[in-house]
């Protein structure tokens, strides 16, 4: 039973930490290829450090909340945050909206920093920022969804380490190639992440409102199941209707 809850945990903060990692290691190299890596990594590591400090202030506030009141707040802003995450992979999935590119994300950061460089002698300390924004704003969401998915049943630590493992694995890549990750899948890594969310969130509401799930823990991949089977049938049905819709 351990596993069958530290599992989903892992798995769930990991391609999630994975999705916001990428997008923050492209700033990181648009810095570095415009104002050298020292800006860029100074940033990075400023914004860490604010993240280590929240996380650390969190830590103690979250062992003084009630257990079920804690499990409920988390289910609810867990599935709204997973849904918000499913839609738009559903969205992109049925090209109603377009898919994410790095490479574009990527080219665009680097264009405006080298727009702004001509018109400001020094930009060292605005590039800094811009990593350091990147590094904050993205792990903020890591910070959430390590909490939301690892509180209430001692598995902070399993959530932190899917976490830790993710960044890791981004951040090698992302010197050694010294290019944005552009091939990762990510509107597929976000459609995952939104299903696995969502049952999350679906579980920890019950359980903070005191629902006996049948088989406990193993409910976690069965709304997950449940998730991933009606947003692909809404995608094939939203693919169907504009091309009916097409000329």
């Amino acid at each position: 039973m351990i596993w069958t809850s530290a599992a989903p945990a892992i798995a769930t903060a990991f391609l999630s930490s994975l999705v916001e990692a990428v997008e923050a290691m492209t700033i990181v190299l648009a810095v570095a290829s415009v104002r050298g890596w020292r800006p860029a990594v100074m940033g990075a590591l400023a914004g860490l450090a604010v993240l280590v400090v929240l996380v650390l202030a969190l830590g103690p506030l979250l062992d003084q909340i009630p257990l079920h009141l804690l499990q409920l707040v988390i289910g609810v802003l867990l599935l709204l945050f997973g849904m918000r995450w499913l839609r738009k992979a559903m969205l992109r999935a049925a090209r109603v909206v377009p898919l994410h590119d790095e490479a574009i994300a990527f080219a665009t950061e680097t264009k405006e920093l080298r727009e702004q460089a001509r018109h400001e002698a020094r930009l060292n300390w605005v590039a800094g920022l811009a990593s350091f924004k990147a590094v904050v704003l993205e792990g903020l969401e890591v910070v959430f969804i390590v909490i939301a998915v690892g509180a209430g049943r001692g598995l902070l630590g399993a959530a932190s380490l899917g976490a830790l493992a993710a960044c890791l694995v981004v951040v090698v890549i992302g010197f050694l190639v010294h290019r944005p990750l552009a091939q990762v899948p990510e509107n597929t890594l976000k459609f995952a992440v939104g299903v696995m969310l969502s049952a999350f969130g679906v579980f920890w509401t019950g359980e903070g409102l005191g629902v006996p799930w049948p088989g406990g823990d193993f409910a976690i991949p069965a709304f997950a199941a449940l998730f991933l089977m009606v947003a692909l049938s809404a995608v094939t049905f939203t693919r169907r209707l504009r091309a009916q819709a097409s000329p």
